[in-house]
């Protein structure tokens, strides 16, 4: 594997750790797709861990104006699916700090208890994958809220679908990109209507 995997790299591993699955999948918000991913199951073994996260600091430390900034950069993620990327790319980046941020039933998402990011901090926003983008979205009002700025955003995966959030001008950085088949509904779905066999998954 390269010292940035390329997209092969990445497509191969999904595959070969069982993250990458093709068929027929029904995701919470209605849409429909031919492909799922799950990228905890890639990060299981620490030498695929260790693979993406590496790659992944790689890709940020080549922007000049990232690299800059490394000592004092501060990483936030979403729990749980966000943590260990998080780690990955601050112990890779050799960056300040991580901070994450989860939720309780359906509660906004909040930081941890003692934690809290200062007013001019500058953020990098962490998450192993970005599809809808609505938690990322979420993350950077929450981290905006406490006066920090964010600086990037930095996914392992990025799988967008018809309802993606924009993030405008943000920085944003990936390993690879997935483009799935999506559907609005079932009504509208060609593989419903061929009668493939339907998975609900629980990941938005």
């Amino acid at each position: 594997m390269d010292i940035i995997p390329t997209q092969q790299d990445v497509l191969d591993l999904l595959r070969n750790t069982g993250a990458l699955r093709e068929g027929h999948f029904e995701y919470p918000n209605g849409l429909h797709a031919n492909e799922y991913l799950q990228v905890a199951l890639a990060m299981r073994h620490y030498q695929d861990a260790r693979a993406l996260s590496v790659g992944l600091a790689r890709k940020l430390r080549a922007n000049s104006e990232i690299r800059a900034i490394v000592p004092e950069l501060s990483i936030v993620a979403p729990a749980t699916g966000g943590l260990p990327v998080a780690y990955g790319v601050c112990e890779a980046m050799q960056a300040r700090q991580v901070y994450w941020a989860e939720r309780e039933d359906n509660e906004p998402l909040r930081f941890r208890s003692f934690l809290e990011v200062d007013p001019g901090e500058k953020i990098l926003l962490v998450d192993d994958i970005l599809r809808t983008g609505t938690k990322v979205s979420e993350l950077k009002k929450l981290v905006e809220a406490s006066g920090a700025e964010v600086v990037g955003l930095a996914v392992m995966i990025y799988q967008p679908t018809p309802r993606t959030v924009n993030f405008g001008d943000l920085p944003f950085y990936y390993l690879c990109k997935l483009d799935a088949i999506y559907a609005q509904d079932a009504a509208s779905c060609e593989l419903c209507r061929r009668g493939v066999p339907l998975t609900k998954v629980s990941e938005v």
